[in-house]
């Protein structure tokens, strides 16, 4: 009787049927461990392309930070130069503003001393028709001729 082996068909899946014996238990373990070493590296294999993918996009974000940085320390110091200008032309202006006050302080002791002069020039003048009034002599100097 001689053994052939002969192939068996279950649920799809082809069975080779053979009189050899059956792999041992340190064979199947060995094979499991294969499997299972190969599963686990496949794994890390897709984890560390994504790592290495998200590291990558870490460092070129990184660079383009920096960049942003500098840019901004840049914006910033010409943001300080131009406050400063500002602040000086506010300055000016606050200073002008003192000296239109000074002005119209000034302008405002001239109006009261006009003010005093034309009174007594009007008074002056009072004084004058009343000497004519009465008949007093007024001298060319303004001053009446009472004694």
């Amino acid at each position: 009787m001689t053994s052939s082996a002969s192939p068996t068909t279950t649920t799809g899946t082809t069975h080779t049927t053979s009189n050899s014996p059956l792999p041992s238990q340190s064979q199947r373990t060995s094979e499991a461990r294969a499997a299972f070493t190969a599963t686990l590296t496949s794994i890390g294999t897709s984890l560390d392309s994504d790592l290495q993918a998200r590291a990558s996009d870490i460092h070129s974000n990184s660079t383009a930070i920096a960049k942003q940085e500098a840019d901004v320390l840049k914006q910033g110091a010409a943001l300080k130069k131009e406050s400063n200008r500002y602040q000086k032309v506010a300055d000016e202006s606050r200073e002008k503003l003192k000296e239109i006050g000074d002005i119209q302080n000034w302008a405002e002791l001239l109006e009261r001393d006009l003010l005093v002069l034309e009174e007594t020039v009007r008074l002056g003048e009072d004084g004058r028709r009343e000497g004519r009034k009465s008949g007093g002599q007024v001298r060319r100097d303004g001053a009446n001729g009472w004694h």
